[in-house]
């Protein structure tokens, strides 16, 4: 993800979450029903249905080859996350902050679980991933110049080396109480964050499953739509 597709995501999940808990505030009874609401609406649920391009695309090589004569799987990955992350702001305020039925909440519910467990994919696993290997890196050479430093020392105080027993100002020469250090505050965070990315591995999981549940509700939600019809033309 790159610096202006973050930010732009960012701002728009920093509101999504604004807006969810909105309805403590404003509340609307009327307003999902309204043309405004109604045209919100079915903008996010288009938006929902093309998150659906990305993943056929990428399983499906006919229709990659396909997609890819007019655009990149990076553009189209690019495009899936906006999708998402518009698609569920537009559908907040769809809802006029009125939940107040079982199906609208659990869509909601299922639809930032989509939201939250994409861009976990997306954006945190990757980073993650990427300063995992840095850090590994860096514990590989401090461990090297910790086995360097520990072969010098044992060399100087060996019987018959000429060099007698290294003392303090020795010590100080040789960081090697610098590179202990380093070592253990290394696995420590090495540690931690492949914690971390243990708990978020089965991110794909949760985002299958909450994109499944979010189509069948947005269906049953478009089909109860259609069943009582549009308010706003009464």
């Amino acid at each position: 993800m790159g610096g202006a597709e973050r930010a732009i995501v960012g701002a728009v999940l920093t509101m999504l979450l604004f807006l969810v808990p909105a309805f403590v505030l404003h509340t609307s009874q009327r307003f999902a029903g309204s043309l405004a609401g109604f045209s919100l609406g079915t903008i996010a649920a288009i938006l929902m249905v093309s998150l659906l391009i990305y993943p056929l695309a990428k399983r499906s090589p006919g229709l990659r080859s396909l997609i890819t004569r007019l655009i990149s799987m990076r553009a189209l990955l690019a495009f899936h996350v906006y999708a998402g992350v518009f698609g569920a702001f537009l559908a907040i305020l769809h809802t006029g902050h009125k939940y107040q039925s079982a199906l609208g909440v659990a869509l909601v519910i299922s639809m930032l679980v989509v939201v939250v467990t994409g861009l976990v994919g997306r954006y945190y696993l990757p980073e993650t991933a990427a300063e995992l290997r840095e850090e590994q890196t860096r514990l590989a050479t401090l461990r090297s110049a910790y086995d360097r430093t520990a072969a010098t020392l044992a060399n100087r105080s060996a019987p018959g080396s000429g060099d007698p027993l290294p003392g303090a100002s020795a010590l100080l020469e040789v960081p090697i109480l610098q590179l202990v250090d380093g070592i253990a505050d290394l696995e420590h965070a090495i540690g931690s964050r492949e914690g971390v990315r243990r708990i978020f591995t089965p991110w794909i999981v949760a985002h299958v499953v909450a994109a499944i549940m979010m189509y069948f509700l947005l269906s049953l939600h478009v089909a109860g739509e259609i069943y009582y019809g549009l308010r706003w033309l009464s």
